[in-house]
């Protein structure tokens, strides 16, 4: 009894923790790129990064978080005209190459010990370096709040301060992205990913919407970065290729061109994993499966799930088959 009331309590905790809140975010940002567009960008841990360290590096040289904000958000948009403007003529596969190439161009970039001073080379930037001006933010009481069982302090670096700014984000963006889609700009994205050429015969720049879908989903990624990197330490490694790629497995997990789905397909993701790794360590014996071997076992599963998933309901679990119409 006493496991399964631990791991009920595990499971909540990972469910609230920022860095789910964090891919919630950038999974938004993914399914406005390729949900509601069509783009195949397998690059957006490189929005993430280039949000992330826009935000750290400009705190650590003496920036306020309003202005290191803004910065982040800017550096997200430059990557994304620069990304954008000579690559959105191309389509499907070719288009997924050069984005997972930008994203990792940029990881070197950064990892580049001649840049150890400014972005912390391959060890990158602990966190008390930049969030500070986070910390000092939060209107919380002094003190430990304990909610549903969670006991966390209200302000410092695993805290609710950081749970309630990350999950506010994810409720902004989510309506941000019901209201957007719903609007007129939104169905002519639904019309390019189904049929560019239609759109085109109708007068529109299908160029601009999609830079502009673009930007967008990248400014969201950026955020999912910063936050990210709030309750830990800022380290390129963490928000490379394997990153995109889960990425993908939330947003097919919960359906692609969905509200809800990257909300529900990241919690399903960590907690999933989360679980399996549980169980596997209390009933499994350490002579058949050590920890390494069970985490390892626990991406197998997933990775079957996923397949599964794909090969039987593509529209993933809150999508809509006639969703999947892309012209790429």
């Amino acid at each position: 009894m006493e496991f399964w009331t631990g791991l009920l309590q595990s499971i909540l905790q990972t469910a609230l923790s920022p860095t789910t809140a964090a891919f919630v975010l950038a999974a938004i940002g993914l399914n406005v790129h390729f949900g509601f567009t069509g783009l195949m960008n397998m690059g957006q841990a490189g929005f993430m990064l280039v949000g992330a360290y826009g935000f750290g590096v400009s705190v650590v040289l003496g920036a306020s978080f309003w202005t290191a904000m803004l910065i982040a958000i800017l550096a997200a948009v430059l990557f994304a005209l620069i990304l954008g403007i000579p690559t959105l003529k191309l389509r499907g596969d070719y288009l997924a190459i050069v984005t997972i190439s930008a994203a990792e161009i940029i990881r070197m970039v950064v990892k580049l010990a001649a840049l150890q001073d400014i972005t912390g080379g391959p060890t990158g930037i602990p966190g008390q370096k930049y969030r500070h001006v986070f910390t000092e933010l939060s209107p919380l009481p002094e003190g430990k709040t304990t909610i549903l069982g969670l006991t966390y302090a209200n302000t410092g670096v695993d805290d609710w301060w950081t749970r309630l700014v990350a999950w506010g984000l994810v409720a902004l963006f989510i309506l941000i992205t019901w209201a957007l889609v719903r609007s007129p700009w939104g169905r002519v994205l639904k019309g390019i990913r189904e049929d560019e050429d239609a759109v085109r015969s109708l007068g529109k720049s299908s160029f601009a919407y999609k830079l502009q879908a673009l930007i967008l989903g990248g400014v969201m990624g950026a955020f999912g970065g910063i936050v990210m990197a709030l309750p830990a330490a800022m380290q390129p490694d963490s928000m490379g290729r394997p990153t995109t790629f889960n990425l993908w497995m939330i947003m097919l997990l919960g359906g692609a061109a969905t509200i809800f789905g990257p909300l529900l397909g990241s919690i399903l993701f960590f907690v999933i994993r989360l679980v399996l790794t549980s169980l596997a360590g209390e009933f499994v014996p350490a002579s058949v499966l050590s920890a390494q071997q069970t985490e390892q076992l626990a991406w197998i599963l997933i990775g079957i799930s996923l397949i599964l998933l794909v090969v039987f309901r593509p529209q993933g679990i809150l999508g809509n088959k006639k969703e999947l119409s892309f012209n790429v």
